[in-house]
């Protein structure tokens, strides 16, 4: 009768637990792009001899980092490679086993691409499909489970669209029954809205007199109104998901294309920032969908910086001040208010070298980041400074870059941070690491 009574106590305790919660990854940054890792249960520091392995598979080249939704894992790769010719690859994995479900081939040809290394963009999961896009703008609607074409589409072919120097990057986003993708195309088809069960084209919408850029479509609700903001090299834009209408816009020429670091929203804050051009943070009106610039950095060098010239690396706001990677891997933190700097430090990348970079999370009051040695941090972030907690190798740099480094290569994969696990990846093997407390 005691025992019974243990047990019954010991079973009612166990439910009076808060469970620890548990998330996928379905696309890039995480859900709704925002690099918010929401999970509890996570390790408070590294193990002495490293993260657990879970498993460890190999996979081709590529600079594109996983989804993971309803357990698989979906990533892109080129292999086969003979000059600029090979073999594009939507892979499906089993999230706990690594084993392969489904691959989907297709020819690409990375003529005139600079870092000619394989896919950039992050698949979009949504339910039953999985949409991916290749390094030259071929777009597939793919079965989750089974991998089987639904619908695809060719930019290059279907929409005249000129491959970007360092090929196609935006990974599309889903809104509705909408697929809205950075396409580069003509007449007037930059940003175009596909039916996403159909590939039929709903609206398109921004001139192609000038190259797209590297910036995904990113989604946000300020002013009672959601809004599309598409940030291309001449300017910010903010469009109506429903139609392509524009709602405003902020001129912001950017060199060479390079809008590539993600905009982060903080209330009604919205901040973009360019490796040459430095940062920018708008004001969006809480009544109507309108925005002011709040401040501008002065700087138009990569080397004479005054605020934040992120390029990889996109930078997070908490309350008042901004945190974020420069151009040659000084880790900053600006005034949000003002945009002036507060302090910097290269512990975070070990390397003044240009384009040195990392990936940032925030995980609860603290942040995880995996930096292009290699390396994945756990820091703390306060305007009074940097404070490192933790700091473990996960992954071999193996991409080349023809800056010199003291690697030699660098690894600019953004990891999905899943159901208590990170899952990397380099251009030999894709690794799944317990990040479970």
């Amino acid at each position: 009768m005691i025992a019974a009574a243990r047990h019954l106590l010991l079973v009612i305790s166990v439910l009076l637990v808060p469970l620890a919660s548990a998330e996928d990854w379905p696309e890039w940054r995480g859900k709704g792009r925002t690099g918010v890792w929401m999970e509890t249960g996570i390790v408070e520091t590294f193990p002495a001899g490293g993260l657990e392995v879970s498993w460890r598979g190999e996979i081709g080249n590529g600079y594109t980092g996983p989804a993971v939704a309803d357990g698989r894992v979906y990533v892109t790769d080129i292999v086969n490679k003979q000059g600029n010719r090979g073999t594009e690859r939507a892979l499906c994995l089993n999230e706990n086993s690594g084993d392969l479900l489904w691959k989907h081939e297709w020819a690409a040809d990375y003529s005139g691409m600079s870092y000619a290394n394989g896919p950039r963009a992050t698949p979009t999961v949504d339910g039953d499909r999985v949409y991916t896009v290749g390094a030259t703008g071929v777009l597939h609607c793919l079965n989750a489970k089974t991998g089987d074409v639904l619908w695809k589409k060719n930019f290059i072919e279907e929409y005249n669209t000129s491959l970007p120097t360092w090929g196609i990057a935006g990974a599309p986003i889903v809104d509705g029954n909408r697929l809205i993708c950075l396409v580069g195309g003509e007449p007037d088809a930059k940003v175009v809205a596909f039916d996403k069960m159909t590939g039929k084209e709903i609206w398109r919408a921004l001139s192609s007199n000038w190259e797209p850029g590297y910036n995904p479509p990113f989604l946000i609700e300020v002013g009672g109104t959601k809004q599309l903001i598409i940030w291309h090299p001449r300017a910010i834009t903010s469009m109506n998901p429903d139609t392509g209408a524009v709602y405003w816009e902020h001129s912001f020429d950017v060199h060479h294309g390079l809008t590539v670091a993600t905009p982060v929203l903080d209330r009604n804050r919205l901040l973009v920032t360019a490796f040459y051009e430095g940062s920018r943070m708008l004001k969006l009106s809480p009544s109507a969908p309108r925005a002011d610039l709040m401040w501008k950095g002065n700087s138009t060098s990569e080397i004479e910086t005054d605020g934040l010239h992120s390029l990889v690396s996109t930078p997070v706001i908490q309350g008042d001040y901004i945190y974020g990677i420069c151009s040659y891997g000084q880790f900053r933190c600006l005034d949000a208010r003002t945009g002036k700097r507060v302090w910097e430090t290269m512990e975070v990348t070990k390397e003044n070298a240009r384009w040195s970079t990392g990936q940032i999370v925030r995980q609860g009051e603290r942040y995880f980041i995996s930096n292009d040695r290699g390396e994945l941090i756990i820091a703390r972030l306060s305007p009074d400074g940097y404070q490192e907690i933790d700091r473990t190798k996960i992954i071999t740099p193996t991409s080349y870059v023809n800056r010199r480094r003291e690697l030699g290569a660098i690894n600019w994969t953004h990891p999905a941070y899943a159901n208590r696990h990170l899952i990397t990846r380099n251009d030999k093997e894709i690794v799944r690491y317990s990040l479970a407390r």
